[in-house]
């Protein structure tokens, strides 16, 4: 039966995002369970394309990219895949009508990541949009059900919280993405010479965009509110904890939030949620 099909693949991208990332799953299930399931299929997709640029070494990951791109597109139009992690992002871009250019900037950006390591600032923000915000635009039109206006209204938030993830992520993957991979994302820094000044800068730019998306959250709809604002607030105080390190200790170690850090994180956000103090 296709519905067993169908259950199957999404079970497929629950799996993957709950193997790929505790904070994001973790953040996931605090959703309404009738997002949950959505949410899940986007970030199987998001999450394969990236492990085809950043970890699939020895094999030829132009081509892998290729192939993925055209049985998205392929997915989608026929809407159903052998992939079930394909399968699983088609049943939610076609229930909520995901606009396919936001798919697209998403690729695009993936396929920077084969060839480009270094990027000026038009470059950094183009590669921002394509790998972060789309991504948050993508949730958005699961998180507003098919408000189109009420989704409008949020974009901005949305796009910011996407990059203000995606900036924080840089900076606690400097390590890998410098040495392990060769890339620099934030235009004009030198980090064979990280300075604090370096630092400074680029934390005041992600600042602003955690601002701008607090916005957004206390007006998302109920059924997303509260998921959306723990992952903020994981976010937020990884920020801040990276935010006390010197420069060279970003490059020396990945700072993280531990396991019961987390437990507090979502304690606090549910007594805030229960004052209504979001």
């Amino acid at each position: 039966m296709l519905e067993i099909f169908n259950e199957v693949s999404q079970a497929c991208s629950k799996v993957a995002t709950e193997r790929y990332s505790t904070s994001f799953s973790s953040s996931i299930r605090l959703l309404h369970k009738d997002l949950r399931g959505s949410i899940f299929n986007i970030y199987g997709f998001v999450r394969f394309a990236d492990e085809i640029v950043d970890t699939f070494h020895g094999h030829d990951k132009e081509v892998l990219l290729q192939e993925f791109r055209e049985a998205t597109y392929q997915a989608i139009e026929r809407k159903i895949s052998l992939n079930p992690i394909l399968n699983s992002f088609q049943l939610t871009v076609n229930e909520y009508k995901i606009d396919h250019q936001l798919i697209e900037a998403f690729l695009h950006s993936m396929e920077l990541d084969l060839g480009k390591k270094k990027y000026d600032r038009a470059g950094y923000e183009e590669y921002i949009y394509g790998s972060a915000e789309v991504v948050g635009l993508m949730c958005l039109n699961v998180f507003c059900e098919g408000n189109k206006e009420e989704c409008e209204r949020l974009k901005p938030a949305a796009r910011s919280l996407g990059a203000a993830f995606q900036k924080v992520n840089f900076l606690r993957d400097l390590k890998a993405d410098y040495e392990g991979l060769d890339r620099v994302y934030f235009p004009g820094c030198d980090f064979s010479n990280f300075t604090m000044a370096d630092k400074t800068m680029i934390e005041a730019d992600i600042q602003q965009d955690f601002d701008d998306a607090y916005i957004g959250i206390v007006h998302l709809p109920l059924k997303a509110r509260f998921g959306v604002y723990v992952a903020y607030k994981y976010y937020l105080s990884l920020f801040k904890k990276i935010k006390k390190v010197q420069p060279q200790k970003i490059l020396d170690q990945r700072i993280r939030i531990p396991d019961h850090g987390k437990i507090f994180i979502l304690a606090k956000a549910g007594i805030r949620s229960q004052l209504n103090l979001l």
